[in-house]
């Protein structure tokens, strides 16, 4: 049975519906959560792979994509099974399944998988800034933390127009490519040959950065976080919870997933063709930089294919950072606990990901950035490990799937797949290691007293992620939520409330928070009007101020005050001066205030953060029951 109190995404928690809808109308009901999930597998880290996978080797590393394509639209399908049937994401699935530390190990890797991702997504949007508008990149960088706020606005206008705006940067991105590959011509018999498999480990260089390459590609493509994303995202879908309509959800879910993942393969698709086509072809061999790449497009092709590389490049970035922030809030609340605003949680990221980005541009110049965007790519692949294993596990238990759980075949194909990504991390990173104990002797206690134990470590907590379901396949632990379990209701005699604040701020809204203090108290209670006075001069001398402001507002508290002593009514005005939460809070322990009614200001996203909120500020400053009166609508 699902928890309503530990819904993934509460905010838009099936608040689409789909039932009562038939045909086309049903499918394009579901349709949504998997194009979200699809603008990760076209971000411009995936560009960075592409370009130079396709400059270094042509078309020979197209099949990595097919293959990467088809592990993706597995795994994904997984994902939104999980969804359907449990009502979990994937971190609430692994938070009950493993221990507290555990869980925060896989916090911790996840975390750093989408500041890795973050990391691709700023580099790429300050690189089509400069491309299109000649910013320097520190700029564009420093830029793209205002995309917190296009963030905000589209989360707060609900799911459906945030997949709206999703789907027309995909719109874009493939508009673009389309034109561009008129353009080029690629060479469609070199194409087809590149989607049979060739060989990554004959250990001889070439070998190596082509294995590097094509991890690289498999991170960027089967992306760790879009597998918590999806997971959360099929439940804003409001579904008949019968064995037929979760089947029939299943069934739907499965469309949409097929369909954005195949339009995601032909984006990563045209980007190496055209890499190939327009360097590998011309003798440009090493072209792992976005920015050659538009020069030598322009150089070769003329002025409107670069123009649509760099429109297409910054639509993925914003688009990609847009579900980065979903997921990185489904990745915090499912696996610690902690709830934050998505606005803190996008900056946070966005802070982590800026530093490494600057740090490159100060010490290597804007030339290390393309290297620094495959390497972020190889992270993420070295990371997915840890959400594919516990999502095989968790769609394979038929105690909580029961008759959902994947069959035996799906079960061998998915483990295939999360063995050979494994395995090609393995060797990766051991071979990395030993290059890196060849090149730099000296700091060989570095690498043996660091790097090695760390990488030992993380190779254990995987072994530990992997034995864990089996060994214990029954002990999974009780959902926990963020804001606790419910207790049984024993006693529920009426509270008399003796001291009763109202905040006062001189709108029409105080009418209805005087009369709901006074449904509260009625002619027994002592009535506080608070009025805090927030002047400059207030916030610098505090009572000492006596500017036109506050004499005016003393003479209209004290109005308040005497209609209702005429009443009949206790009560007495206080005026605050400075930050109004504190004052407020500091009023309330003053008069030991026991109940406090507040008015809602009603501002919303971008005037929240402008004004400030202060309800939820005094909500958290002061240990007595808050009762908010929104405003009322004529």
């Amino acid at each position: 049975m699902i928890n309503e109190h530990n819904q993934s995404l509460a905010n838009v928690h099936s608040s689409v519906t789909t039932e009562n809808k038939l045909g086309w109308r049903k499918l394009l009901a579901f349709i949504g959560p998997a194009y979200l999930v699809s603008v990760g597998y076209m971000d411009p880290g995936n560009w960075a792979t592409d370009i130079a996978g396709g400059s270094a080797f042509g078309y020979k590393l197209i099949w990595v994509l097919f293959a990467s394509n088809l592990i993706a639209l597995l795994l994904q399908s997984l994902s939104s099974r999980l969804g359907i049937v449990r009502g979990l994401d994937l971190a609430q699935a692994s938070k009950n399944a493993y221990p507290r530390f555990a869980n925060f190990c896989l916090y911790l890797l996840a975390q750093i998988a989408i500041i890795a991702c973050d990391l691709a997504e700023i580099i790429g949007m300050a690189i089509g800034l400069q491309l299109l508008f000649h910013l320097p990149l520190i700029w564009g960088v420093s830029l793209t933390i205002t995309d917190t706020v296009l963030m905000l606005f589209l989360m707060n206008r609900g799911m459906r127009k945030l997949e709206i705006f999703i789907m027309s940067m995909i719109f874009i991105i493939g508009l673009s490519y389309l034109i561009e590959m008129f353009i080029v011509g690629p060479d469609i018999l070199g194409i087809a040959k590149g989607f049979i498999p060739s060989n990554l480990f004959k250990g001889d260089n070439l070998s190596h950065k082509m294995l590097y390459i094509a991890i690289g590609i498999i991170g960027a493509t089967v992306m760790p976080h879009n597998l918590y994303l999806h997971s959360s995202l099929v439940q804003t879908r409001k579904i008949n919870r019968t064995n037929k309509g979760i089947r029939s959800a299943i069934k739907f879910n499965l469309f949409d997933t097929t369909i954005a993942l195949n339009l995601a393969f032909f984006v990563n698709a045209a980007i190496l063709i055209l890499a190939a086509s327009a360097f590998f072809r011309n003798g440009y061999f090493e072209v792992a930089e976005i920015q050659d790449a538009y020069k030598l497009l322009e150089h070769i092709f003329g002025s409107l294919a670069p123009s649509l590389f760099a429109i297409a490049l910054i639509a993925s970035g914003q688009s990609s950072t847009i579900t980065g922030t979903l997921a990185g809030q489904i990745i915090m609340e499912g696996h610690i606990n902690l709830r934050i605003e998505p606005w803190l949680r996008r900056l946070l990221t966005r802070f982590l990901a800026i530093i490494p980005a600057v740090f490159t541009i100060i010490y290597f110049g804007e030339s290390g950035l393309g290297d620094l965007i495959i390497l972020s790519q190889v992270v993420l692949s070295l990371q997915l490990g840890f959400a594919v294993i516990p999502l095989i596990h968790f769609t394979s238990d038929r105690k909580r799937m029961g008759k959902f759980a994947i069959s035996l075949k799906v079960k061998i194909l998915a483990w295939a797949c999360a063995m050979l990504i494994i395995g090609l991390n393995a060797k990766l990173v051991i071979d990395q290691i030993g290059d890196w104990i060849k090149q730099y002797p000296s700091a060989a206690i570095w690498l043996y007293g660091l790097v090695v134990p760390i990488t030992a470590a993380i190779a254990i907590l995987l072994l530990y992620v992997f034995l864990r379901p089996m060994l214990f396949k029954y002990k999974e632990r009780a959902a926990q939520v963020p804001h606790g379990l419910a207790a049984k209701i024993k006693d529920l005699t009426p509270i008399i409330y003796q001291h009763i604040g109202v905040t006062i701020d001189f709108s029409k809204n105080d009418r209805d928070c005087i009369r709901h203090a006074i449904m509260q108290g009625g002619q027994e209670a002592n009535y506080i009007l608070i009025h805090v006075v927030e002047t400059a001069g207030a916030r610098y001398y505090g009572t000492e101020v006596m500017d036109h402001e506050t004499q005016s507002d003393v003479n209209n508290l004290d109005k308040y005050v005497q209609s209702l002593k005429d009443m009949g009514y206790h009560a007495k005005g206080i005026i605050g001066y400075g930050r109004a939460a504190k004052s407020i809070a500091q009023t309330v322990k003053e008069e030991n205030i026991d109940f406090i009614v507040m008015g809602s200001h009603g501002h919303k996203a971008i005037k929240d953060l402008i004004f400030g909120t202060t309800v939820n500020s005094v909500r958290h400053l002061v240990n007595v029951p808050v009762l908010v009166v929104k405003p009322q609508l004529k």
